[in-house]
C-alpha cells in the first residue's frame, strides 16, 4: 500500500489550535514544557503524576488523550551564541555541529467521530458534514479541555501552549512525509519495513495488560547516577527518551471509558471466574486481580479506568540499523519487566497510521490494554532537555555536552530578588576556572567588574581586553592611588559623599567597636568644616593637618563635645596613616588616581602581598570601597558586579567581614551583584553577619567535594535531590571532551550541568601551573594576550 500524502490529507480544516480530521474526528492540539531531565526528585514525579491525574480525570467518557514524544537527531547550530570577542568565536566553532537529540512533547485532546473507527483506512473522507457533531457537545468537549489545561497550568512545573497553525502542518507533514523537509515522498506501507522516502520505519508496542511485570510507578532510580549512598531518579520510562540516541517518536494514548460500564463488566467478569478458579491457576490470578480492579472502582469515586497503548516509533535511513535501535528500546523494556510487541503486517501498518494524532481513536480493543487512569499516566515522559534561556551565562547540558544559556542574573526577578552569587569548591576543583568563565561572559555582556583578588587569578582574562581593563596591584610602600577625600569639582560634596566619608574615617577610627550615632554627626560636623575652609588639595595629610591646627578650638567652633569629638584621639589613632606614620604610603598622594576606574569596565585589585596582613588589608578594602562608589556604582542603570576571590583569607578578620557585609547591604539600591568564592561553606563563621550573606544570596555555584556537602546543604537550606544532585557531580578529564560538573541553584530552581570549553578558553582561564607560566612567557614576548594564547594552542595540538 502507498500513500500519497498530498492526495490523502489528513485535515480538513485548522482554526487556531482545533484541527477538523478528515475521518471527522476534532482534536484540540498542545504543546506541552516539560521540566529539565535531572531537575526532579521522587517526590517532584509524585507531584507531577498527581498534577496530570487531577487535570486530566474530568474529561468527558469517550475522550482520547494522546501524548506524543518527538526525539529528532540534529546538529547544533549554535545560533544563539555570542561571536564577536576571540574567546566567543572559539566557543561557537568548538561546539557547531555537534550531534544531540532534541526534543519536542505534544497533547493531544480528541473527540472522536459517532461512527465506528476504521482503522484499514484512516483517511478515507467523510465529508465536511459528517464530523459536524452538535455545538453544545463541541462546547462542553471545549470547556473541559480548557479547565483541564488551566489546571495543569497553574501546577508551575508544566505548562500546555496551544500549537499554531503552521506547527500543526509541519507536524503533519513530517509524520507523512518520511521525516524530512527538503522533498515531498510517499509512505510505503508494504515489505520487511514501513519505508516513509529514504527513511525505514518500524515499531514496538505495549498492547494489553500482559505485558506489564509487577507494577508501575511514576519513577524510578537512575542506574547511571545512583549510588549505594543515594538513590537519583528519573521518570519510570524517561529511558524510553533521551537515552535512545536515535530518531524515534513515543506515542501513549489514552481512551477514556465510563466506570459504571466496567463496573457491570467486572461484576460479570468476576462471576465468571469464580466458576472455573477450580480449572486452572491461571483463572485464580486474573480472579484476583479483576477483584483488586473492582474493589478501586467500588471505594474510590476518583478511579477511572482506561484503555491505553504504548508504542515506539523509529526510523533510519538504514534498514539494517532498524534492529540496533530496536535492541537498545527492547532493553528499556527490559529492565521496566515490559514484554513489549513487534507488529509486522497489517498491525505494524495500523500502528503507524493510527499513532497519528488524528487518528489515535481507532485502535481496536485488540490494541489496547486495561488499567486505571493513575496507572496508565506513570507510563508519561515528564522531562525533557535542558532549556537554553533568551540571554545568560554558557555552560553545558548534562545529556549532550551542548552549549545552554542560564539567565543567572534574572533582570525581571522571576526567580531570584538578589542577584548576588558563591562559588564553593575544595582547593584543586576549578573555583578560579568556573568565576573566570562567568565573569568573563558576563563582562562581554556588557557588566561592569569590580574583581578583588589576592590570588592571582584573572590577570590572562583581563590582558585580553587590553583597552577596557585595569589591574591595579598592591607594592609593599606604595599606595594604590586612591584618595577618598578628593575633590573633582564643589558639585561633588554631596550629603551621600559626606556620609561616606564618615564611615571611612569612623572604620579607621574604631575598629571593631561600635561608633555611636553622637560621634557619627560630629565627625561629619567636621568634614563639612574642613571642606569649607580649605577650597583644594584635600587629603588625609591635609584633613590631618587642618585638625592639628584647630586642636585647642575646633570643638568650641562647631559646637561639639569632647565625648562625641576627640581632637587628640583622632590625631593620634590616624598619626599611623599621615606622612610618617607606619602606614602613611597608603595615602601619601592629594590626587586621586582611582577616577580612571570609570573608564575601565574591568578592574582587579590585587592584594596577594598582604593577603596575611590585618591592618593593611583591612584598610586596602577600605580605600577600594570608598572608590567604588564614587566610581563603579555611580550609574545606577549599569549592571556591575563586585567579586571576592580567596574570600576566606580575608575574613580571617572581622572587620574585613563587616566590610563585605556593607557591600552586600548597599548594592540593593544599585543594579548590581555580589559574588565571593570560598572552599567551604564552614568558613564563614556562624554569626549574623556572614548568616546576612547567605541570606542575600540567591545564585549558588558548587563543584565536586570528595568530603560530601552536609553543611552546604544545612547551612543553605536545600531540599534532599538538591543533596542527590550534589552527591552525583562527576568529572572527566580524559578523552575528546573533558569537563566539570557544576551545579547550580537560581532561587528554587536547581540542576547539574558542564563546563567543557575549547582549548582557547582553556588557556585563558588557567590561573597556576607550567601550562600557564608558559603562556605568561608567551605574552612577554609578543605584548598581545590573544596572540599568546592563539601561539599555545597551536603548539598544543601539534
Amino acid at each position: 500500500m502507498k500513500i500519497n500524502f498530498n492526495t490523502y490529507h489528513p485535515i480538513l480544516d485548522i482554526q487556531g489550535h482545533t484541527v477538523f480530521a478528515a475521518n471527522g474526528n476534532l482534536v484540540l492540539c498542545y504543546k506541552a514544557s516539560l521540566p529539565e531531565v535531572y531537575s526532579l526528585s521522587e517526590s517532584d514525579f509524585e507531584k507531577l503524576h498527581g498534577t496530570w491525574f487531577q487535570g486530566l480525570k474530568a474529561l468527558p467518557v469517550g475522550t482520547v488523550i494522546h501524548k506524543q514524544e518527538w526525539y529528532r537527531k540534529k546538529n547544533y547550530q549554535g545560533a544563539e551564541l555570542p561571536r564577536k570577542h576571540f574567546l566567543q568565536k572559539a566557543t561557537f566553532r568548538h561546539f557547531k555541529d555537534r550531534e544531540y537529540l532534541s526534543h519536542e512533547s505534544y497533547l493531544f485532546f480528541t473527540c472522536p467521530m459517532p461512527l465506528k473507527a476504521v482503522s484499514a483506512n484512516p483517511f478515507r473522507k467523510l465529508g465536511k458534514g459528517s464530523y459536524r457533531k452538535t455545538d453544545e457537545k463541541i462546547r462542553e468537549f471545549t470547556r473541559a479541555v480548557s479547565d483541564a489545561v488551566a489546571y495543569i497550568n497553574n501546577s508551575r512545573q508544566l505548562y500546555l501552549s496551544p500549537m499554531s497553525c503552521e506547527l500543526v502542518k509541519e507536524l503533519t507533514k513530517g509524520y507523512f512525509n518520511g521525516f524530512q523537509r527538503e522533498v515531498d515522498t510517499d509512505v510505503l506501507l508494504g515489505g520487511q519495513a514501513i519505508q516513509a522516502g529514504d527513511q525505514y520505519v518500524d515499531v514496538l508496542a505495549v498492547t494489553h495488560e500482559g505485558c506489564f511485570g509487577e507494577g508501575v510507578q511514576s519513577s524510578k532510580a537512575n542506574p547511571k547516577y545512583t549510588s549505594d549512598t543515594f538513590e537519583f531518579h528519573q521518570g519510570f520510562i524517561d529511558g524510553l527518551g533521551l537515552d535512545i540516541k536515535a530518531d524515534h517518536i513515543i506515542n501513549h494514548i489514552l481512551y477514556i471509558d465510563d466506570r459504571h460500564q466496567w463496573r457491570r463488566l467486572l461484576d460479570k467478569r468476576v462471576e465468571e471466574l469464580r466458576k472455573s478458579v477450580r480449572f486452572g491457576s491461571r483463572n485464580k490470578v486474573t480472579l484476583d486481580k479483576v477483584g483488586q480492579v473492582l474493589e478501586r472502582l467500588n471505594t474510590d469515586e476518583s478511579a477511572r479506568i482506561v484503555r491505553g497503548h504504548l508504542n515506539v516509533l523509529f526510523w533510519s535511513p538504514e534498514a539494517g540499523w532498524l534492529n540496533n535501535i530496536s535492541s537498545k528500546v527492547k532493553a528499556v523494556f527490559k529492565e521496566l519487566d515490559i514484554m513489549p510487541y513487534a507488529p509486522k503486517g497489517e498491525d505494524r501498518k495500523s500502528y503507524f497510521l493510527n499513532s497519528f494524532f488524528t487518528h489515535s481513536s481507532n485502535f481496536s480493543n485488540a490494541d489496547l490494554y486495561v488499567t486505571d487512569l493513575k496507572h496508565a499516566l506513570c507510563l508519561w515522559v515528564n522531562t525533557t532537555n535542558y532549556r537554553s534561556d533568551k540571554k545568560g551565562i554558557v555552560f553545558n547540558d548534562r545529556q549532550f555536552n551542548i552549549p545552554v544559556k542560564k539567565d543567572v542574573w534574572d533582570r525581571d526577578k522571576k526567580r531570584i530578588k538578589a542577584r548576588n552569587f558563591a562559588i564553593f569548591a575544595p582547593t584543586g576543583e576549578g573555583k578560579s576556572f568556573l568565576a573566570n568563565h562567568i565573569l568573563r561572559q558576563y563582562f562581554e555582556d556588557g557588566v561592569r567588574l569590580v574583581i578583588i583578588d589576592l590570588g592571582g587569578s584573572y590577570t590572562k582574562f583581563a590582558k585580553l581586553y587590553p583597552d577596557d581593563h585595569l589591574l591595579l596591584r598592591y607594592q609593599e610602600g606604595k599606595s594604590l592611588g586612591i584618595n577618598p577625600f578628593y575633590l573633582a569639582s564643589e558639585s561633588d560634596l554631596t550629603p551621600e559623599r559626606l556620609e561616606n566619608l564618615m564611615v571611612f574615617l569612623s572604620e579607621l577610627m574604631a575598629g571593631d567597636a561600635p561608633f555611636s550615632k553622637g560621634k557619627e554627626v560630629a565627625l561629619k560636623k567636621v568634614l563639612l568644616y574642613y571642606y569649607r575652609k580649605v577650597r583644594k588639595g584635600h587629603s588625609l595629610n591635609s584633613l590631618y593637618g587642618f585638625v592639628r591646627a584647630r586642636k585647642e578650638s575646633i570643638l568650641k567652633a562647631l559646637a561639639i563635645r569632647e565625648t562625641d569629638f576627640s581632637p587628640y584621639a583622632f590625631l593620634h589613632i590616624l598619626s599611623e596613616y599621615v606622612k610618617g606614620g607606619l602606614y602613611g604610603f597608603l595615602f601619601g598622594m592629594e590626587e586621586d588616581r582611582s577616577f580612571r576606574l570609570e573608564d575601565k569596565r574591568l578592574i582587579v585589585f590585587e592584594l596577594d602581598e598582604i593577603r596575611d596582613n590585618k591592618e593593611v588589608l583591612s584598610v586596602m578594602l577600605k580605600l577600594i570601597k570608598t572608590a567604588v562608589q564614587r566610581t563603579i556604582w555611580r550609574n545606577r542603570s549599569e549592571r556591575g558586579i563586585i567579586l571576592f576571590d580567596e574570600f576566606a583569607k580575608q575574613l580571617k578578620f572581622k572587620n574585613v567581614l563587616e566590610s563585605v557585609e556593607f557591600y552586600y547591604q548597599a548594592i540593593r539600591k544599585q543594579n548590581g551583584a555580589i559574588g565571593i568564592i570560598l572552599q567551604s561553606i564552614n568558613q564563614l563563621p556562624q554569626n549574623s553577619a556572614s548568616a546576612s550573606i547567605l541570606e542575600n544570596t540567591q545564585v549558588i555555584y558548587s563543584l565536586r567535594n570528595e568530603k560530601g556537602y552536609d553543611a552546604l546543604v544545612q547551612r543553605l537550606q536545600l531540599s534532599g535531590h538538591d543533596h542527590d544532585q550534589l552527591a552525583s557531580l562527576r568529572n572527566n578529564f580524559t578523552g575528546a571532551r573533558t569537563y566539570t560538573e557544576v551545579f547550580i541553584k537560581i532561587g528554587k530552581q536547581g540542576n547539574v550541568f558542564r563546563l567543557e570549553v575549547p582549548p582557547e578558553v582553556y588557556a585563558a582561564y588557567l590561573t597556576d601551573g607550567k601550562e600557564n607560566e608558559h603562556i605568561l612567557q608567551l605574552y612577554k614576548r609578543s605584548g598581545c594576550m590573544e596572540k599568546a594564547i592563539r601561539v599555545f594552542v597551536k603548539q598544543q595540538q601539534t
